[in-house]
């Protein structure tokens, strides 16, 4: 058994503003899913499937547990750049840890938690 893919999929309150975030500050295409509640954020190999929940309980609100992804990443330096030029809320400053990673983590404008990173040589 082997798993072929992985996909997120998370509530956001508004398909528009999270479209944006995910275009402008992290680099993901945005597409259409044929259901007008649901977008797909798509960078590379990661998919993201985003469901507007305006009533849901705020990911911030979830403290720890709004982490749900660890992109590992080619240039996280560019990464980076991109997500504090676009104005990304950095929660974690970029640096390199013992367990053999470059990485930094953000919060997206949904209040979800995303860590970043590169695999050291």
């Amino acid at each position: 058994m082997k798993v072929q893919s992985s996909m997120h999929v998370i509530a956001v309150p508004s398909l528009a503003s999270s479209g944006t975030f995910y275009r402008d500050v992290l680099g993901f295409e945005v597409h259409e899913m044929g259901d007008p509640g649901w977008r797909m954020f798509v960078n590379g190999a990661c998919r993201i499937m985003a469901g507007e929940c305006p009533g849901a309980m705020a990911a911030r609100a979830t403290g720890d547990h709004s982490y749900f992804m660890y992109l590992t990443v080619d240039d996280v330096g560019a990464f980076h750049e991109r997500a504090t030029a676009g104005g990304a809320d950095v929660t974690k400053p970029i640096r390199e840890e013992p367990w053999g990673m470059k990485e930094f983590g953000l919060r997206t404008v949904d209040g979800h938690r995303i860590m970043i990173g590169q695999r050291l040589a």
